[in-house]
């Protein structure tokens, strides 16, 4: 039985055929000492054919679909004009290095199919020996090959939709926990550094940010006086408050800095305000980024809790992968293995207990209520995985279910069935598309109908430069009736116009319309004061020959 080899590089599929292979046995490490030598490689294995990619796209494509176990159409193409027929026993096989793609091939083509090592290493002496075996191959043009497709690839692995990219959430939410420390210690050294100088103002003002900002408005507590009680106000917004800092200033304790230690504790307190304001604006961004990644994680269990599990699995595919009993201790795996160690009581949760629904919940429910939020939070997470539309009615409905949980425990009000909600959900869900496509439609009515006024408004301006210039003498039939009076008087008749279909008003003809004989017969009758008033005999249809003879004879 012949063998044929399949090797796929950057530049195309390449076939090959390999002869006598008796000579260097069946031995894979006889395999392995023979391939670097092309002398001897070179008489076992002959090249068959070779197809080039088109592009650069088409090689992307092409190396895409390998990776993935699936034969294109060039590649069927190719085996089916460069192997033999296949019949009932077949007298080849082809290697392959990918099992699913020769799997694939036998599939689609019955072509058998084999990747074993030995298989595998003569496809490696093809890989190191390529450039000998295509002709008009420059020194260079493989690798260049290589490295362009190397980088599409790669590119094409990590490309993604922008605004679900679930890795920003991650840093994101790194960076907030980061700052909140980070904050918190700055704020703690200014209120000790500034205490030298106004220990009193720690008592009065609790907040670190308002803190900050009061020591960087104050400054010197020798200066603060009645002239600086307003900005002061507008800073706490709280007078009493203000004018307890300033009574406080006047009979400190704390000892005189000089001016460069001052400057040093204002700017850093400066410092501090700046990290504070964009650890505000940080947290916006993880809402909106979370709207826009999972926003029915988000609308059950918050932002900042479902970013939290959301970097904890390492992306949002990894936590819809999580059954619910994963995710509800997920961030508490060292108590887990040191409760299964010490054989004592496992945890019954980890990051949803900052959730607040566990802490709503009584003591005795707070592990029943922990398993049944972890079971929805997996639900919503499956669903902003897996789901193509960016929609919150799952979340919504969801939490209504964990509330309605809440109140069976303390209350026992029965709660509904979550195939119940789920089908309410997905109305909500087809009623917003439904509402997307109406409004889709009448938008695009509405432009369909200005584009009707135009044309006709246009067709309207044709008509006038027509009377008012030259008559053609090819008009195609009108399909409409002249109605307005005064369209018809400014219009002369015209010897070649073809049949009207419709009828001209009586009035419009008896004062305007000239007699000439080279017009045409027209279909529709006129009345008898037309013909009286014009001197022409026209036969209608209810007349005989008699009267067209008679006309041509008045006439």
């Amino acid at each position: 039985m012949s063998l044929y080899l399949l090797y796929e590089c950057a530049s195309g599929y390449a076939l090959f055929n390999c002869h006598g292979l008796d000579e260097i046995g069946q031995n894979t490490e006889a395999v392995r000492n023979s391939v670097t030598d092309l002398s001897r490689f070179g008489k076992v294995v002959k090249l068959v054919g070779f197809n080039p990619f088109d592009s650069a796209l088409d090689a992307l494509n092409q190396i895409n679909a390998v990776s993935e176990g699936q034969m294109t159409d060039e590649l069927q193409s190719f085996l089916s004009l460069n192997l033999p027929s296949v019949g009932k026993k077949s007298k080849f096989s082809l290697g392959v290095s990918e099992p699913k793609l020769g799997s694939h091939i036998f599939e689609v083509t019955k072509i058998p199919c084999q990747s074993n090592e030995f298989v595998l290493e003569l496809l490696r002496g093809v890989r190191l020996h390529i450039d000998r075996f295509i002709e008009n191959l420059k020194p260079g043009d493989l690798e260049k090959a290589q490295l362009g497709l190397g980088h599409s690839y790669s590119r094409a692995k990590v490309k993604f939709n922008v605004n679900r990219v679930d890795n920003m959430v991650i840093q994101a939410i790194f960076l907030l926990d980061t700052l909140d420390k980070d904050v918190n210690s700055f704020s703690m050294r200014v209120r000790e550094w500034y205490s030298w100088h106004f220990p009193e103002l720690v008592k009065i003002v609790n907040d670190n940010y308002l803190y900050a900002k009061v020591a960087k408005y104050v400054n010197n507590k020798s200066e603060l006086s009645e002239e600086k009680l307003p900005g002061l106000i507008e800073l706490v917004e709280d007078e009493d408050k203000a004018k307890e800092i300033v009574e406080a200033a006047k009979a400190s304790m704390g000892q005189d800095l000089s001016s460069d230690d001052l400057m040093n504790v204002k700017l850093f307190a400066q410092r501090v305000m700046d990290l504070a304001e964009y650890r505000k604006k940080l947290y916006d961004y993880l809402v909106a980024k979370m709207s826009d990644i999972a926003p029915n994680l988000a609308a059950l269990i918050g932002e900042v809790v479902g970013a939290r599990l959301i970097s904890h699995a390492g992306s949002l595919t990894n936590l819809a992968k999580c059954p619910s009993s994963t995710l509800q201790i997920l961030g508490a795996e060292k108590a887990l293995f040191r409760a299964l160690k010490t054989r004592g009581n496992t945890p019954k949760y980890g990051l949803i207990f900052h959730s607040s629904f566990i802490g709503r919940a009584s003591a005795r429910n707070k592990g029943r209520m922990a398993r049944y939020l972890a079971n929805k939070c997996s639900i919503a997470s499956r669903i902003d995985c897996f789901l193509d539309k960016n929609t919150t009615a799952f979340g919504d409905k969801l939490r209504e279910q964990v509330e309605e949980r809440l109140d069976f425990y303390d209350k026992g009000v029965a709660p509904r069935k979550n195939i119940d909600v789920m089908k309410v959900a997905i109305g909500n869900v087809d009623n917003e598309g439904a509402e997307e496509d109406v409004n889709g439609a009448t938008v695009k009515s509405s432009t369909k109908k200005s584009k009707k006024k135009k044309s006709t408004d246009m067709e309207v301006d044709e008509a006038d430069e027509d009377v008012n210039g030259t008559p053609k003498p090819s008009a195609k039939k009108s399909k409409k009736k002249k109605s307005s009076k005064s369209d018809v008087e400014e219009t002369p008749a015209q010897p070649s116009t073809k049949k009207s279909k419709k009828k001209k008003s009586t009035e419009l003809d008896v004062d305007d319309a000239p007699t000439e004989p080279s017009l045409k017969k027209s279909k529709k009758t006129k009345s008898k004061d037309d013909l009286v008033a014009n001197g022409d005999s026209i036969a209608t249809n209810g007349e005989g020959t008699a009267k067209k003879k008679k006309s041509r004879k008045s006439d």
